[in-house]
């Protein structure tokens, strides 16, 4: 079945028609457009274009190429997009469709989430462990049949953890348990399991030999298992990076996540010979690895984490417990995640990368709330020209490399002829001001092109309600 799910995710377009709910937010549904004098990134890693031309024909990008030698054919709907940047649609790896955030709150985000994602130009997303699995096939489900306006979504299962952990997610306590999990969520549907914190490495084993068995993937937000064992037991993707890797960590014990973990992080050289031993493990067996930046940056004191959009989209109640909680970070100097090891993130990330491993990104909607759905993966930007990326660097890792880490980087991921028109137009030149990638005026998934502003109007106050 799987198969059958993959193969659906690969040739699904847009439906036969949409309901009123989705139709309000359209304003280009024409079968033949022609986007004119953009600044392209087109997510190849190639250096930014100007004055490009992208056509898109019947949900598909038709041509791309300079004003100057594409001709616009006949019957097109022209838009003269003369300072405007265009990029292809972000596929987000880490992005939940549940929110937590600082006071307790913990919500599904069936409403909100599909709206914010969309309407900030993610088109894509893998959902990275889930805590209401049936609510997100079902969503699912509505989106791809014209219900419900959204991303793409690619399904992972609830969690998978050890003894110490619990709540939403799935304690396993042998490999057999591990077994029966993995089997029983791909065959409902899910392409990727998500293993957390306290997982042991025989239970991880089990999943992963399993998983494969089924033809889906694993990846894991790790800590008692460190990267190096996690790549030894053939993992296929790790989440956030250096601050969840224990390799960096003196006198641990074996499948125990160290309780100084962060501490030790931040005294760490990411470029050391742990971090040279861990990298090499990654890029070696082939291990991707997605950063998660965005989530992390509202434990840090200091940090402009106050986007007024990001405020105004929060319930009030919401709002007032993250003002009260940012406030005791940045009166105190310190939060949870200390600068330098936020610092030592992006060293590690740069050093990822300039060593040949596959990077993508997500913004991991939870922790203390900071973070949105869609905002947060646009943050993630920003963070990557701070940690010393290009632009057309940062657009790769939040775009191609995740259509190749999902296996749909046939159809997704970049601006080329033939490939679905998924397309985020920005207000702006984005090589020139970070800041730009809140600019989006129009995101095209499948050709169809939604009003960004009215997306992000419909969810006001509304993120940790639904």
């Amino acid at each position: 079945m799987h198969a059958l799910t993959l193969l659906l995710t690969l040739v699904a377009q847009r439906p036969d028609s949409f309901a009123a709910s989705v139709r309000e937010y359209i304003a280009v549904d024409t079968s033949l457009i022609a986007l004119t004098h953009v600044l392209l990134v087109d997510g190849t890693g190639a250096a930014p274009k100007t004055d490009q031309t992208v056509v898109i024909r019947a949900g598909r990008i038709a041509a791309v190429g300079s004003a100057a030698s594409v001709q616009v054919p006949a019957g097109a709907r022209v838009m003269d997009m003369t300072g405007s940047t265009v990029i292809p649609g972000i596929i987000g790896m880490h992005d939940h469709l549940f929110y937590t955030a600082a006071g307790g709150r913990a919500v599904q985000m069936g409403y909100t989430g599909s709206h914010l994602y969309l309407g900030s130009g993610v088109t894509t997303i893998r959902t990275t462990g889930s805590r209401s699995p049936y609510a997100e096939i079902n969503l699912k489900d509505w989106i791809d049949h014209g219900l419900a306006p959204g991303p793409r979504i690619h399904l992972t299962a609830p969690y998978i953890t050890g003894e110490r952990g619990g709540g939403a997610m799935a304690i396993l306590n042998s490999p057999e348990a591990a077994r029966r999990f993995v089997d029983y969520w791909a065959s409902e549907g899910a392409t990727w399991i998500k293993a957390y914190t306290d997982i042991r490495r025989a239970e991880l084993g089990a999943a992963i030999q399993e998983a494969h068995k089924r033809g889906i993937k694993v990846t894991g937000h790790l800590c008692s298992v460190s990267f190096q064992e996690a790549v030894a037991l053939g993992i296929d993707n790790l989440e956030h990076g250096m601050l969840t890797a224990s390799d960096f960590t003196t006198g641990k014990q074996a499948d125990v996540c160290p309780v100084n973990l962060m501490t030790q992080i931040s005294a760490s050289d990411p470029k050391g010979d742990a971090g040279q031993a861990t990298i090499r493990s990654l890029v070696q067996h082939h291990v991707s690895m997605t950063s998660t930046l965005a989530v992390y940056e509202p434990f840090v004191a200091g940090r402009p984490t106050k986007d007024e959009r990001t405020l105004q989209a929060m319930d009030p109640e919401v709002r007032d417990n993250y003002m009260k909680m940012r406030q005791q970070i940045d009166s105190g100097g310190s939060g949870w995640v200390s600068l330098q090891a936020f610092k030592n993130a992006m060293a590690f990330e740069r050093a990822f990368v300039d060593a040949g491993g596959l990077m993508a990104a997500g913004v991991d909607p939870t922790g203390i709330g900071g973070a949105l759905a869609g905002f947060g993966d646009q943050r993630n930007y920003e963070l990557f020209i701070e940690a010393g990326f290009t632009p057309a660097q940062a657009i790769q890792i939040m775009t191609a490399n995740g259509a190749k880490i999902l296996g749909v980087a046939q159809t997704l991921g970049t601006v080329e002829t033939g490939k679905l028109a998924d397309l985020v137009v920005l207000h702006g030149d984005l090589t020139a001001d970070p800041a730009v990638i809140r600019s989006t005026t129009i995101v095209f998934k499948d050709g169809v092109g939604y009003d960004s502003a009215k997306l992000i109007a419909s969810v006001q106050g509304r993120v940790g309600v639904n």
